[in-house]
C-alpha cells in the first residue's frame, strides 16, 4: 500500500479529525454544503445515538503519510438485518480525495470487518437506517446541496466501480416549479374529495399546536416505511430523539395531517431550505450560526419535503391529493416558488406518480452500492 496507512478511530481526538475530515477534501468546493457538526458529534455519540445499541460499527481514517486523506464507517444493522433475513454489512459517511490505493484501503477494511463478523454482502453507502444521507450522487451535480443527502465528488462512485461494486438501486430528487394558482386538475379532484367526505384535513399555526401529533405520526411512519428500503422502525426513544431534532426547524405551515375518525391515516411535513444558511454558518450553529440559519429559513423560496405517508388500507382514496393541495396552498400563500422532493427510491411508483402530476422533473440521483463478500 505504499505510504498509505488506515487506523481505527478510538480516541475523542481520532473522533474530531474524523468528522472534520470532509472539510479538507471539499475545501476547494464553493458549492459544498458542511453537515451541522452538533448533529454530526451526536451520530457518532454511542450514549446519545440509540442506533448503536443495535448495531456493530466501526470507524477508520487512512492516512497517507502523515496526512489524513479519507474516512469510512463500517455498520451492521442487527435489527434490520432480522427483519428482512440479511446477513448484509453496510459501509458509509466515505469520504476521500481522488486517490484510487486510498479509497482502495478504506472501502477493503469495511469489507474484511464486516466478512470477519459473518456478512454475506455489503452495501452502501447506507447509515444507520435511511433517515441518513444514503448512496452516493451520480448525477446533477450542477444543481445546489441540500440537508440529508449525500454531497460526494463525482469521482466516489468512478472509484468505487473500480473495486467490483455494482447498483442496488438508486434514489432520485424531484423538483417542481410551483405554479401561481392551483391547477384545475387538482382544485377538481379536492372539491369532489372534500365534498362528501369523512376525512378532516388538520393544519397547523404553532409548534405547540403540532406536539401532540409527534409521537402519532412517527408512530404512522414506522408502520408505513417498514417498505421502504433501509428503513428501519424507530423505538420510543428514538422518535423522541427525533421530534426533538426536527421541531425546531420544523414550519407548521407546511406540517398537514389527515384524521379519519379521529384516527391519523396520512401526514406530510415539509421545511423551508435552510442549506443556505447552513453554509453561511459553516456548519456550526453557535454562537451566532443558528441566526443565519433561522434567516435562510425566513427568506427561503424552496420547500424540502421531508416525510410523508399514509395508512395502507386507505391508500387509492384521495389522502394523497388532499395533502398535496394543502401544501401547494401553503407554499403559493407563503409565496414559495419550488418544491424539494428527494431521495425517492426509483421503485416508487406511487410516489413518483405524485411529483410528476404536478410537473416535477429528476434533477439529481443517488446510487448505493452491493458486493458479494
Amino acid at each position: 500500500m505504499g505510504d498509505v496507512l488506515v487506523k481505527e478511530v478510538i480516541t475523542k481526538k481520532d473522533l474530531r479529525e474524523f468528522i472534520y475530515l470532509p472539510s479538507k477534501v471539499h475545501k476547494n468546493d464553493p458549492e459544498w454544503l458542511p453537515p451541522i457538526y452538533m448533529d454530526e458529534w451526536e451520530l457518532y455519540d454511542r450514549r446519545r445515538n440509540k442506533s448503536f445499541e443495535y448495531c456493530d460499527t466501526g470507524l477508520w481514517i487512512a492516512y497517507r503519510g502523515k496526512n489524513p486523506a479519507g474516512r469510512i464507517m463500517g455498520i451492521i444493522n442487527r435489527r434490520y438485518n432480522e427483519i428482512h433475513n440479511e446477513n448484509h454489512g453496510r459501509f458509509c459517511f466515505m469520504e476521500c480525495f481522488e486517490d484510487q490505493e486510498v479509497f482502495h484501503a478504506l472501502i477493503s477494511v469495511a469489507e474484511e470487518w464486516a466478512r470477519n463478523l459473518g456478512m454475506e454482502k455489503i452495501i452502501g453507502p447506507l447509515g444507520f437506517s435511511d433517515k441518513d444521507p444514503q448512496g452516493f450522487q451520480i448525477e446533477g451535480f450542477e444543481y445546489p446541496s441540500f440537508i440529508v443527502s449525500s454531497t460526494n465528488y463525482p469521482y466516489m462512485p468512478v472509484m468505487l466501480e473500480r473495486e467490483g461494486y455494482e447498483k442496488k438501486v438508486d434514489l432520485v430528487n424531484y423538483f417542481i416549479k410551483i405554479p401561481e394558482k392551483l391547477p384545475t386538475v387538482y382544485e377538481r379532484a379536492f372539491s369532489r374529495l372534500t365534498r362528501n367526505s369523512q376525512y378532516k384535513i388538520i393544519e397547523f399555526e404553532t409548534k405547540k399546536q403540532i406536539k401532540p401529533y409527534i409521537i402519532p405520526v412517527l408512530e404512522l411512519m414506522n408502520e408505513t416505511f417498514i417498505e421502504i428500503y433501509g428503513f428501519v422502525p424507530l423505538e420510543d426513544k428514538e422518535k423522541m430523539h427525533l421530534a426533538n431534532r426536527y421541531l425546531t426547524i420544523i414550519d407548521p405551515k407546511y406540517v398537514k395531517v389527515i384524521e379519519l375518525e379521529n384516527k391519523l391515516v396520512g401526514f406530510a411535513v415539509g421545511i423551508p431550505d435552510i442549506s443556505p444558511g447552513i453554509k453561511a454558518a459553516k456548519g456550526k450553529l453557535f454562537p451566532f450560526g443558528f441566526l443565519k440559519v433561522l434567516k435562510a429559513s425566513k427568506e427561503s423560496k424552496k420547500l424540502m419535503m421531508m416525510l410523508g405517508g399514509i395508512k395502507k388500507e386507505y391508500r387509492g382514496q384521495g389522502i394523497d391529493v388532499l395533502m398535496v393541495v394543502k401544501i401547494i396552498e401553503s407554499a403559493i400563500k407563503n409565496k414559495m416558488d419550488s418544491i424539494d422532493v428527494h431521495l425517492v427510491l426509483e421503485t416508487n411508483r406511487t410516489m413518483r406518480g405524485e411529483c410528476e402530476r404536478v410537473g416535477g422533473t429528476i434533477i439529481k440521483k443517488w446510487r448505493i452500492y452491493q458486493k458479494s463478500l
